[in-house]
């Protein structure tokens, strides 16, 4: 069941590193930010991707486990969970130390 959990885990994480690197691409675009005519919609823009974005990253890093919790599978919720932070922070790590050096 462990093996499961840490594989599952490992898929999430990276359905969201690939979720911040489109968004990252979106963002480094100066087509959708740099219009200085339309600042007011720029700042709509900007927030509803903020808020997207949590809602899609929140979905990637508490869906599976609130599902497992609700179910009744609280020690299996808090192991992926923990498992997910844990792969996140591997990343975090990795690519820290990829582009500061």
């Amino acid at each position: 069941m462990r093996k499961k959990l840490i594989i599952q885990s490992l898929l999430l994480s990276l359905g969201e590193i690939i979720y911040l690197l489109f968004l990252s691409l979106l963002m480094s675009n100066d087509k959708f930010f740099a219009n200085e005519h339309n600042s007011m919609i720029s700042f709509i823009v900007v927030l509803l991707l903020f808020v997207f974005s949590a809602a899609v990253s929140g979905a990637f890093v508490l869906g599976k486990p609130a599902m497992l919790f609700l179910e009744g599978k609280k020690k299996e919720a808090m192991e992926l969970f923990s498992y997910i932070l844990g792969w996140m922070l591997i990343f975090l790590v990795v690519l820290f130390l990829t582009f500061a050096f």
